[in-house]
């Protein structure tokens, strides 16, 4: 599997460099800046790429805009962002727009390296990858949608989006499969998501609610 990584730390980079070698990924490209992680992503079109949201020049958002850049000529390039932050406005522009392998996973937060190269794996091929705290602080932005769940709903959505399945949501909430079954066709219903063969009803309820 081919990544190109962008981070602008010299020690992380070289460390996730090492770790993805180890997991038989092929790094064929690790850079430090926005403009140049453009022209790698659209050049060698990678099978997911893993990038920090601040990048030079800038520091701010470089890593997210590069991203949506390399999107709009790579339709569906699988993307896994690992940050600091949460930057909402292109992080939902990133989500919203349901083309290919997404993540975002906050660096802190990543304790279990089985789990990262799960999520990385995941995203590469097609899935979802989201923090709690990416979706909770995206969700919180636009509030409003979230009146429609219950408490008990939103736990779900929110694990939901990290593409655990209905048998791991129910052993982290201590409920039956069933009854997770049960939240998440009323989720569906409340989103107003039709059952169809082409769609990831699961994806769509989380974009959905960062849609606002």
């Amino acid at each position: 599997m081919r990544i190109v990584l962008a981070e602008d730390l010299t020690l992380l980079r070289d460390g996730l460099i090492r770790l993805f070698q180890a997991h038989d990924f092929e790094v064929v490209a690790a850079v430090d800046n926005g403009p140049q992680l453009i022209r790698d992503l659209v050049a060698l079109r990678p099978d997911v790429a893993v990038v920090d949201v601040r990048l030079p020049p800038g520091y701010s958002d470089e890593g997210l805009r590069a991203v949506l850049a390399a999107r709009q000529q790579v339709p569906g390039l699988p993307v896994l962002v690992l940050s600091q932050y949460v930057e909402q406005l292109y992080a939902r522009e990133l989500l919203a727009d349901g083309l290919g392998g997404i993540g975002y996973l906050l660096k802190d937060r990543v304790s279990d390296v089985g789990q990262f190269i799960a999520a990385v794996r995941r995203v590469a091929d097609g899935g979802t990858a989201l923090d709690p705290s990416v979706v909770a602080k995206l969700l919180d932005s636009r509030r409003r949608p979230l009146d429609r769940l219950s408490p008990r709903e939103r736990e779900v959505l929110a694990h939901m989006a990290q593409g655990r399945s209905n048998a791991a949501i129910g052993a982290s909430l201590v409920i039956t499969e069933r009854a997770v079954g049960k939240h998440t066709a009323s989720i569906f219903t409340k989103l107003g998501l039709q059952p169809s063969e082409d769609d990831n009803r699961r994806v769509l309820a989380v974009l959905a609610y960062l849609e606002g």
